[in-house]
């Protein structure tokens, strides 16, 4: 990691805010956006879920999601071996050579830039590289909120399409790798309710662990702006695992793992400490995981050959329907002419 006085004397500066998705990484970065960090334009536009903003650039979300898509990895994935599908993503010069061309674009319009982005663990080796092609020391600033909390209002923000121990385990696997992946860096950690009770202390720390002058030297103006941002009434959702029916031994890791990342919040924390009970803590999940993928092998394998079933009926549907004269396309309605062909379908002899 490089002294805190080679950081400070940089020109410029890159803070990469990381973070499970809920878990105040909006607010952390919208104070530090109006200290005077510049989130890239265009931002993502704020909603229900988030009437203050995201402070996220859209250029940043679309470069990931892509990504993510290629890779066949969702953001909170649970799978440990999802780590290892994009970092093969990750270093294809496509990819590189993409976000280069839009930093050096970036660097020109400001000397201080902050990217926030759930997505963004997964990618932290390929910002770390790429901005060091500019002689920029990337900082890494992990913003905490227990679990229980980020998968209480993950289900109320973005519904049930996902369930709570799938949420609860991706945000373990999420923990775990992150906090891996930057223990060389330049980091800090900081909790979302140090922020929401006292923003002035913990951006401070910020400021002086990382050696952000543009925290350090913000003008009275500017922390004038953020105590008009930060809302101490933003709900603070004080959920507890009895709100959820989360298996005992997947809480029993969650409780561990947000226990020894909070430790690393503390000032004077002592890490040759906490970082071997993380590494444990990373081998637990990984053979817990694969347990669990043993043991639902069964469920696995009859979930692929219903897609297989599902995508042969739509080809045949698809073959059928072009086979049919247009003169009579028009004439009959297509919900009509669907459930004829899945008759028919359902009527041929089965092959043995």
């Amino acid at each position: 990691m490089p002294a805190r006085s080679d950081l400070g004397a940089e020109r410029r500066s890159l803070v990469l805010v990381a973070g499970s998705g809920r878990s105040g990484t909006s607010l952390f970065t919208g104070i530090l956006q109006r200290l005077g960090f510049h989130v890239p334009r265009p931002e993502v536009p704020a909603d229900s879920t988030n009437p203050k903003g995201f402070a996220e650039s859209q250029w940043v979300v679309d470069f990931h999601t892509a990504a993510l898509r290629r890779a066949g990895v969702q953001v909170s994935d649970a799978r440990p071996t999802a780590w290892a599908h994009m970092a093969q993503v990750v270093v294809e010069d496509e990819m590189v050579g993409k976000l280069r061309r839009w930093l050096d674009s970036q660097f020109k319009e400001a000397d201080h830039l902050i990217i926030k982005d759930p997505r963004l663990s997964w990618f932290l080796p390929l910002w770390t590289r790429s901005a060091e092609d500019f002689g920029v020391t990337p900082r890494l600033a992990t913003v905490l909120r227990h679990p229980a909390a980020v998968v209480e209002s993950k289900q109320r923000s973005y519904g049930g399409w996902e369930s709570e121990v799938g949420r609860t385990a991706g945000w373990l696997n999420q923990a775990l790798f992150t906090e891996r992946a930057t223990r060389e860096a330049a980091r800090v950690f900081v909790r979302y309710e140090d922020i929401l009770d006292d923003w002035t202390t913990s951006v401070a720390r910020v400021g002086q662990e990382l050696g952000l002058k543009v925290i350090q030297d913000a003008p009275a103006a500017s922390i004038v702006r953020v105590h008009d941002f930060v809302d101490r009434n933003l709900s603070r959702s004080r959920a507890t695992w009895e709100d959820f029916e989360i298996p005992v031994p997947l809480r029993e890791q969650v409780d561990e793992v947000w226990e020894l990342v909070s430790q690393l919040a503390d000032v004077g924390v002592n890490t040759e400490e906490v970082h071997p009970r993380l590494d444990a803590a990373r081998a637990a999940y990984i053979s817990f995981y694969e347990d669990a993928e043993a043991i639902a092998q069964s469920s696995i394998v009859a979930a692929g050959r219903r897609r297989g079933r599902a995508a042969h009926q739509s080809s045949f549907l698809v073959r059928a329907s072009a086979r049919v004269p247009k003169r009579y396309r028009a004439k009959v309605p297509l919900r009509w002419r669907r459930a004829v062909f899945r008759a028919l379908n359902r009527s041929r002899p089965a092959r043995v």
